[in-house]
């Protein structure tokens, strides 16, 4: 398990981001953003706060175990920012904020369409004041379309957007992706188009308005299934664990349990086929090449299967790890953050936090390593309002703000 330490400057010191966004997919861009070096002020409802402070159970405990006001939920996509409560509809509230823009490089909101313009922090009630300011707007269909107006969640998307037609077993309901992998892959489209208009702004000197949608992003990483429909007119069938274009690659059961069989070429059929002794399954012409295994997978995948379940998960891990066949175990959460390798990447992480059980709390690492300027793990999730004094004595004795 790694732990978290301060590290020399981000690639984004130096960055100021005002976030405005709640649930996960601003927030999650917005983290990133700020394991990158940023300066990020959450900017919260007094009394409230981001709405999955509530989402739970589980709850983070402080050092004598009770219950905090911070859910495992909120606590993944918060680390590294200042929380500073504001109430955006007062005139108090909304001086806070422009205050806050004097010195900000990018604004992060997901209110609905037209929200923020009912307290003068729009996009276009902003540009004129603050030309530099990149401003990234993400909501559920975006700024234009039929679908404007509509509040917009992961779920929402993943139905609307595809991915639930393609998930689960033939003969079962539509399955969604168990976590909200359409708001995280926003947050991760909004963070691009943060970055390259950041690039753009440095060289041209202007700011620029963002517009990323749920629907949008969700349609975008339907990618090769998408395409499929686009060049063949017909949709990839809903295959469970199968894969519309490849044969073998799904779940296959051993004597213990199941294990992944991922084969990606004829070559590796071959070895497979030899290792589970029958090699003349590869000269066959109904399954020698992909083209044929894919057209005739009804028939070769059961073969397969009442081979396999007859040695243990270890026996076909370890044995397709020796010839060199993509394939691997099935694990649980607890065995991911067991596993040496997941922990030699430092993708457990520890992070000091006085007040919270044993001091501290842990998280899931940033994948992204960088041989220079990389992610660094400075702050843990911030309790509501917890640096609100720290920031209005830093804006009073800068520039003469007055907070009322």
């Amino acid at each position: 398990m790694s732990t978290a330490h301060h590290l020399s400057p981000g690639s984004l010191d130096g960055i100021r981001v005002l976030d405005l966004s709640r649930i996960l997919a601003g927030p999650s861009c917005t983290q990133l953003l700020a394991d990158l070096g940023a300066d990020v002020i959450k900017v919260e409802r007094p009394g409230a706060g981001d709405d999955t402070r509530k989402w739970g159970p589980p709850y983070l405990r402080d050092d004598e175990g009770r219950e905090l006001a911070e859910s495992a939920y909120y606590a993944c996509a918060n680390r590294n920012k200042r929380s500073i409560a504001v109430d955006l509809t007062s005139p108090e509230g909304q001086a806070v904020i422009h205050a806050l823009l004097a010195d900000a490089d990018v604004l992060v909101e997901n209110f609905k369409v037209g929200d923020l313009a009912r307290h003068g922090l729009s996009y276009a009630q902003l540009h004129e004041r603050y030309p530099r300011l990149v401003y990234c707007s993400i909501t559920g269909f975006g700024q234009t379309g039929p679908y404007a107006s509509r509040p917009g969640y992961d779920f929402l998307a993943q139905g609307m957007g595809g991915i639930m037609s393609l998930t689960g077993t033939p003969d079962g309901e539509p399955q969604k992706v168990a976590v909200g992998i359409t708001d995280l892959m926003t947050g991760m489209y909004a963070t691009v188009g943060i970055l390259a208009a950041l690039r753009h702004r440095d060289q041209h000197g202007e700011g620029q308005h963002i517009d990323v949608a749920l629907l949008d992003a969700q349609v975008a990483w339907l990618a090769n299934a998408g395409t499929h429909y686009l060049t063949a007119g017909e949709a990839p069938p809903r295959l469970g664990n199968g894969h519309p274009n490849i044969v073998p690659y799904e779940v296959f059961p051993a004597s213990d349990g199941y294990f992944i069989l991922a084969v990606g070429n004829d070559a590796q059929f071959a070895r497979f086929c030899s290792l589970a002794g029958v090699p003349e399954l590869a000269e066959d012409a109904r399954y020698a090449t992909n083209r044929m295994r894919v057209q005739n997978r009804t028939e070769l995948v059961p073969q397969l299967k009442a081979l396999t379940v007859r040695q243990p998960r270890a026996y076909w891990t370890e044995q397709l790890e020796r010839l060199g066949i993509p394939g691997g175990p099935i694990n649980t959460i607890a065995d991911v953050f067991n596993d040496p390798q997941v922990l030699a990447r430092g993708m457990r992480v520890a992070m000091p936090a006085p007040g919270y059980a044993d001091g501290k709390v842990e998280l899931i690492g940033n994948p992204i390593h960088m041989s220079r300027t990389a992610p660094s793990y400075r702050r843990p999730p911030p309790r509501l309002g917890e640096h609100t004094e720290d920031i209005l004595n830093a804006l009073a004795a800068g520039n003469g703000f007055h907070a009322h």
